[in-house]
């Protein structure tokens, strides 16, 4: 995998910013310190490695390949998170080459699929953890089934979007694995 030094610029700060936003979200709970860092070991890393994941299947296509944050979406997630929720549209992997709908939908749902695999982990973790590590598992297991279902909305330039056309029985899948991994 190629970064550039823009594209690792972005991502550390998407991360920080989701986390900051998630932080202050749950920071009555906890306190901010450690809600900033509960955040950054879940949504921070689900957030990049759903990231990474498109950008993986798309160098594997011979495409170009970046992620860019949307700043003003950043600032805006942190802004929110005051009023106790957040919309996080932290940004995209931007895609170049020849996509056909058939690689754009294995590209997009490798997103969500690698949450529901951190989800699948963070369930696991559950089973045999206490204290700290427990809320971790937690947070990471609803988290990640959280950010595949979302991304999943097939509209606009979410990652359904994408897949639904390419494939409804992988989009389907994908979609109530992730809904029954939000019910556990």
């Amino acid at each position: 995998m190629k970064f550039s030094r823009t594209e690792i610029i972005d991502l550390v700060k998407a991360w920080i910013a989701i986390s900051i936003a998630f932080g202050i979200v749950l920071r009555g709970e906890f306190g901010f310190i450690e809600s900033f860092i509960l955040s950054g070991l879940t949504v921070g890393i689900g957030f990049l490695l759903h990231e990474l994941a498109h950008k993986i299947v798309a160098q594997r296509y011979k495409c170009w390949a970046e992620f860019r944050s949307f700043d003003q979406m950043l600032l805006l997630a942190i802004l929110m998170s005051f009023f106790g929720f957040v919309f996080a549209a932290p940004g995209a992997v931007f895609i170049r080459g020849n996509v056909t709908t058939s690689k754009n939908g294995k590209i997009s749902v490798a997103g969500p699929i690698t949450n529901i695999i951190l989800a699948i982990f963070f369930y696991l973790l559950l089973q045999f953890s206490s204290g700290y590590l427990n809320i971790i598992s937690i947070y990471g297991l609803r988290i990640n089934a959280l950010l595949a279902l979302f991304n999943m909305i097939p509209v606009w330039n979410f990652d359904g979007a994408k897949v639904f056309p390419w494939n409804k029985t992988v989009y389907f899948t994908v979609v109530i694995i992730a809904f029954i991994l939000m019910l556990l």
